[in-house]
């Protein structure tokens, strides 16, 4: 089951709610691991003892951590072993939805105890309501254990009318954001791909980096809000996963905006426990080339992703070391253009079946194809689907700037702000009732 779908928002949701309400509070957190249970489970019921025997194992390895480092080792050796096993491919294509977020979720929860930085969660529906948690199951952002410890207690979650407000606000936004653009946007990059390599011209190209860039975005940063509203109309209050990354005038600077608990979490368990800047150069290089690589194979093990991480870490070790003094001399739209055109060759690599394939394409964005042949600036084919889709282009520049944030915060934007909300819904629904285009990339990770 997926955010943006009918299921999920006219029966689910609803029953959900209204049963996390109505009932008495101490049985807020089993009505939270029933239904992230059912949630997870009617979408892959062949995955779900996979999660739960993972779970079940961390809990209760758990518990013994404090006092023996075996548990400690064996626990994260389970983890990681799954995480290697469905991801390396060694179970065919099967791949367990969500395995890479709630596998580091659990992961976090057994390093800090045996950093000694929590205690062990007694409760086994408490952890296991903690990790399968069905706003942030899918999906993310990633949420480490030591920052909702105290809300695990429901007696200790607060749900006021203005979280429950706003909360809603910003699940309708980010499901507007994925619905809206992410879908459409796919739209035009399947118009791409389905079109003859000798029907393409460099615009085009650009073009669809472009658009697999705002739509992976707007895909993920979408369900990130969604996850993040849900949280707080059942008081939580999970970390932000995004802030804004395209205005960055950096590589560096991408990477403190995009996917922002992936990247605390590679800072937090691996970079900083390897020694971090901390060391001489050499061994700084290689901190950086671990994470990088991790960050890449965390995605997949197709060679794309590992490619696709040590480009970034190339790129951040270029501008610790040499770039960054530049970047700061050069007028912003220069620095920030730097930085666009780099991301969108990244994700050209990110979406590639193939390096081959990817390298192609980043020639064709130049004017050179595979065969040898130039490759025309624009054609007529191009040029009518740039075209069509122009003003979904705009619009997604604009949704992914800060002045959409700014505008909303205007005084008469927030007195619309609730007639925003419902069209916004039934516009979406509509959508979704017509049954378009609703693909979710990161449901693969």
């Amino acid at each position: 089951m997926i955010f943006s779908s009918i299921p999920f928002l006219y029966y689910f949701l609803p029953a959900v709610i209204l049963l996390y309400f109505i009932l008495p509070k101490k049985m807020a957190n089993s009505v939270l691991l029933l239904a992230s249970l059912f949630f997870y489970g009617y979408g892959e019921p062949n995955m779900l003892p996979v999660m739960v025997l993972t779970i079940a194992a961390a809990w209760g390895l758990g518990l013994a951590i404090p006092k023996h480092r075996s548990c400690f080792y064996l626990s994260a050796a389970i983890c990681l072993g799954l995480l290697v096993w469905f991801k390396g491919g060694f179970a065919g294509n099967v791949l367990p939805a969500g395995i890479s977020f709630y596998t580091f979720q659990i992961l976090s929860y057994t390093i800090d105890l045996r950093r000694g930085k929590i205690k062990p969660q007694k409760s086994l529906q408490d952890f296991a309501m903690y990790v399968s948690m069905f706003p942030q199951l899918i999906a993310g952002p990633i949420v480490v254990y030591s920052s909702v410890e105290d809300r695990l207690d429901p007696q200790m979650r607060r749900t006021s009318s203005e979280d429950a407000y706003e909360g809603s606000c910003r699940f309708i936004f980010g499901l507007a954001k994925k619905v809206l653009l992410a879908n459409n946007l796919g739209q035009f990059v399947s118009v791409f791909q389905g079109t003859a390599a000798d029907e393409r011209s460099v615009m085009f190209y650009w073009a669809y980096a472009l658009a697999f860039s705002m739509q992976i975005y707007f895909d993920f940063s979408g369900y990130s809000d969604m996850a993040i509203g849900l949280g707080r109309i059942f008081g939580f209050s999970f970390p932000e996963n995004f802030n804004y990354p395209f205005i960055s005038k950096s590589i560096t600077e991408f990477w403190r905006r995009w996917h922002m608990t992936l990247g605390g979490w590679f800072r937090e368990y691996v970079y900083i426990p390897l020694g971090g800047n901390r060391v001489g150069r050499g061994r700084w290089i290689f901190n950086i080339f671990v994470v990088w690589a991790l960050t890449g194979m965390w995605h997949g093990v197709n060679w794309t992703f590992l490619v696709w991480g040590l480009y970034f870490g190339l790129l951040l070790m270029a501008e610790k070391l040499w770039i960054g003094r530049l970047l700061d001399k050069l007028p912003g739209w220069a620095a920030h253009i730097y930085t666009i055109v780099l991301v969108l060759f990244s994700m050209v690599i990110f979406n590639g079946d193939t390096m081959a394939d990817a390298l192609c394409y980043i020639g064709a964005m130049f004017g050179f194809s595979g065969s040898g042949a130039a490759v025309p600036l624009i054609n007529t084919i191009s040029r009518y689907y740039i075209r069509s889709f122009g003003v979904l282009f705009i619009a997604g520049i604009i949704a992914s700037m800060p002045v959409s944030k700014k505008l909303a915060e205007i005084k008469y934007a927030q007195q619309l702000k609730p007639a925003a909300v419902v069209i916004l819904l039934l516009l979406v629904t509509a959508y979704l009732a017509d049954g378009s285009f609703n693909p979710f990339l990161y449901f693969r990770f």
